[in-house]
């Protein structure tokens, strides 16, 4: 072989390679469709969409996606064809409960069709998710004090519940816990149990969840308890699936259990604030993440306004404060980490903007990126991918 040919072979394959490199950095995976829920009562429409590029951190605006009230909480089905929301409402159709909308997603527009729309059996629900399966959502109605589970059929749409659980009692907030508050429910990641959060009762209620027919049966034990009036509001398991991090909505707390998944048992190991030390006002945490690499966790401060960013031990599962990051809006309720594990995004929910900070792999610190999304009263941010 001559050399020129040599060469030009050489000059061919690179040639190739950087096409395929290319391709690659214009893969479907790094493609994926924002989500954002917000509350109605001003000038939002409903559900709002964005394209968003991973690989370029690039947001594009979408538009109203679906018109609806109070879209408080998305949840979107791990086949990515179906977008679920609560709308939290006291009143649906004449009744003493809010209301569960199934959506089906178009990936090439992010438009939303209504698929079906049910009663939540209960008053304002305010989250909704998935067991791991994906055929049943399970839904937690806070002024309403219960939670439900609602199978799923292939096309969609919402069928009649399976299961429903009224709380019963109250805790020492006489203002805030006069009754049962259900705040959150997931199912852990065994898919063995279902975790329901209760600011009203100051507790964890633990349920056997079966599978095949979507039902919930008290567990033994069938809860662990918070300090009296911490106001416990939503939960997030570790990666490793042994520790459990609990948001404690009146106290601005963080409590740590630990999870034996055997038993479907928390343990509680410790509570943390998530406000400095010299913080004066009021202040209510909202909501709470672990990144994906299980080193790093946080949680949202409505009133002192701030990322509280908290160090994990892998080994103890105990929190170490990093640092709280201003999120340069009003009100910080829902935020989001962005599939890759590199940008954060703050719903700003009275300053109507959404806020995206890099964080460091390293320290976890965050930092602006000079994006702000601008989206009326937004309250919850969901990724799907369009592969």
């Amino acid at each position: 072989m001559t050399v020129s040919r040599r060469v030009c072979l050489q000059w061919v394959f690179l040639l190739l390679a950087l096409v395929t490199v290319s391709a690659a950095s214009d893969s479907p995976k790094n493609k994926y469709l924002l989500f954002v829920g917000t509350y109605t009562a001003k000038e939002s429409k409903g559900i709002y969409a964005y394209r968003y590029d991973a690989a370029s951190s690039e947001v594009a605006p979408l538009g109203v996606a679906a018109e609806t009230t109070n879209p408080s909480f998305l949840s979107i089905d791990p086949s990515h064809r179906f977008l679920y929301a609560v709308n939290e409402v006291p009143d649906y159709k004449g009744g003493n409960t809010g209301a569960v909308s199934a959506f089906a997603v178009d990936p090439r527009t992010g438009k939303l069709s209504l698929l079906n729309q049910v009663g939540s059996r209960g008053a304002d629900p305010c989250y909704i998710a998935f067991d791991k399966t994906g055929k049943y959502a399970l839904v937690a109605n806070y002024t309403g004090g219960s939670v439900v589970v609602f199978p799923l059929r292939a096309d969609g749409h919402i069928a009649e519940s399976s299961a429903f659980v009224q709380h019963a009692g109250s805790s020492v907030n006489h203002e805030r816990q006069e009754g049962p508050h259900a705040h959150w429910i997931e199912i852990t990641p065994d898919n063995r149990f279902a975790i329901a959060v209760d600011l009203g009762l100051d507790e964890l209620l633990v349920y056997r969840f079966d599978a095949k027919t979507g039902s919930l049966t008290a567990n033994l034990p069938p809860y662990a308890k918070l300090d009296a009036g911490a106001g416990p509001r939503h939960l997030t398991f570790h990666p490793n699936g042994k520790f459990a991090y609990v948001v404690n909505e009146l106290q601005s707390t963080i409590t740590t259990f630990s999870y034996e998944a055997s038993a479907g048992a928390l343990h509680k190991l410790q509570t943390v604030t998530t406000l400095p030390k010299a913080f004066s006002g009021s202040n209510d945490t909202a909501e709470i993440h672990v990144h994906p690499g299980g080193k790093f966790l946080f949680a949202s401060n409505r009133g002192h306004d701030s990322i509280a960013v908290f160090a994990i031990d892998g080994h103890t599962g105990a929190l170490t404060l990093v640092d709280h990051f201003p999120t340069q809006g009003k009100t910080p309720r829902n935020f989001e980490i962005d599939p890759t594990g590199n940008l954060l995004f703050v719903a700003n929910q009275d300053s109507n903007t959404i806020v995206v900070f890099r964080i460091d792999p390293n320290s976890g610190r965050l930092t602006p990126t000079g994006r702000t999304l601008h989206v009326p009263s937004p309250v919850c941010l969901k990724f799907m991918p369009t592969e």
